[in-house]
C-alpha cells in the first residue's frame, strides 16, 4: 500500500513539474469545483424550500437570511481548525512523521469539540439579543429563532463535518472527501420537503434537515478517520490538549477564518442598512438580499474550484523557481476563472426573473430581486480575474498581500460605499456598493500582482533555481 501511494505521489510531483499545464489544471479543478458546489447545496436548498412556504415564504426567507452571520461564524471556526490543521498534517506526512500528523488531527478534533460547546452555549443564551442586533424585528424574530434553536443544537456535527473533512482530502482521498459532502447534501434535499411540508415543521424542518444531514456526514467522516483505510487516525486517548500544537493550527487557520468573519460582519451591516433605508419594503429587501447571498454562493463556487486547482501547481513551481510554469499557470487559471465568471454573469443578466423564481414566486419579491440582482452583479465578471490574482499570492507564500486584498473588496471598499451611497441613491446604493467595489479591487490587484510577477522574473533570472529534479 505504501509503495502504491509513493508511486502516486511521485507521478503527481512529475505532473506538477513537467505535465502540460492546462490539462493538469482542468483535472485538479473539476473535483474541487464539484465539492464546492455540492457543499453549497446545504443552505441554498433550504432557502429554496423556505421561500416557497405557503403564505409565509417571503417573510420566512428574510428571517432565515438574518441567521446567516451565525451559520457563517460556525463555518469560520471549522475552517480555523480544519484548514489550519490539515496542511500541517500533510507536511508531517511528507516528512515521514506519521505520529506528528496524527497529533495535528486529534488536536484539531479536540479544538472543534471545544469550539462547538462554546458556540452552542453562548448563542443559545444570547440568541434573541443577537438576532435583534442583526436586524430582526417583531415579524422576523420568531422564524429566525425557530430556525437557529434547532440548528445550534447540531453545531457539533457541523463543526466536525466541515473541520475534519480536509484531513481526508489532504491524505489524497479526494473521492472519499467528496462523498462525505455528497451524502449530506443529497440527504438534505430529500429531508427538506419531507420535514417542512409533510411533517408541517416549516422553518424548523429546514433546520432539522440540515442538522440530520450534517450528522450523517459527520458519522461517515469519523468512521473513515477511525478506520484502517486512513493513514492517520482519530484516537480519544490522544485528544489531550497540547497548547503548542493548537497554537500552530490556529496560526495557520487564522487567514481563512478572518475572511469568513469579514463576510459575516458585512452581512450584518447590510441587513441593518436595509432595515434603515428599506422603509415599508424592508422585509422585501431582506428577503431579496437572502436570495442574492444564495446566488453569490453559487457564483463563487467554480471560481474557488479553479483557485484550488491552481494552488498546488503554483506552489510547487514557485518552490522550484520555475517562472515560466508559474506564469503559464496564472494565465490559464485566469482564462478558466474569467470564462466561468463571464458565463454566470451573462446568465444572471439575461435571466434574473427565472433565477428569482427558484427561491420565491411572490410577484413583488420577484420584481424587486430582478432589479437588485442586476445592480449587485453587473460587474461580477471582473471577479474571475481578481480571485486568481488574490489567491495566487497565497499559493506563492505571500499571505500578506492575499489578506489585504481579501479584506479590501468588502471591508475597505464595500462597507464605506454602503454607508455613503444611500444618501444619494436611497436603498439602491446598498446594492450598488458591491458593483462599484468589484472593478476597483480587480484593477488594483492586477497592477500589484503583475508587478510582483515581474520582480520574481527579474530575481530568478539573476539567480535561477534548480528546476530539473530526480523524481523517480
Amino acid at each position: 500500500m505504501n509503495s502504491s501511494m509513493n508511486k502516486k505521489t511521485q507521478n503527481l510531483t512529475w505532473q506538477l513539474a513537467h505535465g502540460p499545464i492546462l490539462p493538469l489544471l482542468v483535472r485538479l479543478t473539476i473535483p474541487a469545483t464539484m465539492a464546492q458546489l455540492v457543499n453549497a447545496l446545504y443552505s441554498i436548498v433550504d432557502r429554496m424550500y423556505i421561500g416557497h412556504l405557503p403564505e409565509i415564504g417571503t417573510l420566512a426567507l428574510g428571517s432565515v437570511g438574518l441567521t446567516f452571520p451565525i451559520t457563517m461564524l460556525i463555518s469560520a471556526f471549522a475552517c480555523l481548525a480544519g484548514m489550519g490543521g490539515a496542511p500541517l498534517a500533510s507536511i508531517a506526512i511528507g516528512q515521514g512523521d506519521k505520529r506528528k500528523a496524527q497529533n495535528y488531527l486529534n488536536q484539531a478534533a479536540l479544538l472543534l469539540l471545544l469550539i462547538s460547546l462554546v458556540i452552542t452555549v453562548f448563542c443559545l443564551l444570547f440568541l434573541q439579543p443577537m438576532l435583534l442586533f442583526f436586524g430582526a424585528d417583531g415579524s422576523t424574530l420568531p422564524y429566525a429563532k425557530s430556525y437557529l434553536e434547532i440548528y445550534l443544537l447540531g453545531t457539533v456535527f457541523v463543526e466536525l463535518a466541515l473541520g475534519l473533512n480536509p484531513f481526508i482530502n489532504t491524505q489524497g482521498f479526494l473521492f472519499t472527501g467528496t462523498i462525505s459532502v455528497v451524502i449530506g447534501a443529497v440527504l438534505n434535499i430529500v429531508l427538506d420537503p419531507l420535514l417542512m411540508y409533510v411533517c408541517n415543521l416549516e422553518v424548523r424542518g429546514a433546520a432539522l434537515a440540515t442538522v440530520l444531514s450534517q450528522m450523517v456526514s459527520c458519522m461517515w467522516i469519523l468512521f473513515f478517520l477511525r478506520s484502517s483505510h486512513s493513514g492517520i487516525r482519530l484516537s480519544l486517548k490522544e485528544m489531550r490538549m497540547h497548547g503548542k500544537t493548537i497554537w500552530e493550527i490556529c496560526a495557520l487557520g487564522v487567514s481563512p477564518f478572518t475572511f469568513r468573519v469579514n463576510e459575516c460582519l458585512v452581512m450584518i451591516l447590510l441587513n441593518r442598512l436595509l432595515r434603515v433605508y428599506g422603509g415599508n419594503a424592508a422585509e422585501l429587501h431582506l428577503a431579496s438580499m437572502t436570495i442574492l447571498n444564495s446566488i453569490s454562493q453559487i457564483f463563487f463556487m467554480p471560481l474557488l474550484g479553479v483557485v484550488n486547482g491552481a494552488q498546488p501547481i503554483l506552489s510547487y513551481n514557485y518552490g522550484a523557481r520555475n517562472y515560466m510554469r508559474v506564469q503559464e499557470t496564472v494565465h490559464y487559471a485566469r482564462v478558466l476563472s474569467v470564462s466561468c465568471a463571464t458565463l454566470m454573469w451573462a446568465v444572471i443578466m439575461l435571466f434574473p426573473e427565472g433565477i428569482c423564481l427558484l427561491f420565491n414566486n411572490e410577484p413583488q419579491l420577484v420584481e424587486l430581486t430582478t432589479v437588485t440582482l442586476r445592480i449587485m452583479f453587473c460587474t461580477s465578471f471582473a471577479l474571475g480575474f481578481q480571485m486568481i490574482n488574490q489567491n495566487a499570492f497565497v499559493a506563492m507564500g505571500n499571505t500578506g498581500y492575499s489578506f489585504f486584498f481579501g479584506i479590501m473588496r468588502k471591508l475597505l471598499l464595500l462597507v464605506p460605499l454602503a454607508f455613503l451611497l444611500p444618501h444619494c441613491m436611497g436603498v439602491w446604493g446598498i446594492y450598488a456598493a458591491e458593483a462599484i467595489s468589484n472593478p476597483i479591487t480587480t484593477l488594483v490587484t492586477f497592477i500589484v500582482f503583475t508587478s510582483y510577477l515581474h520582480k520574481l522574473r527579474d530575481a530568478w533570472a539573476v539567480c535561477p533555481g534548480v528546476i530539473e529534479q530526480e523524481l523517480l
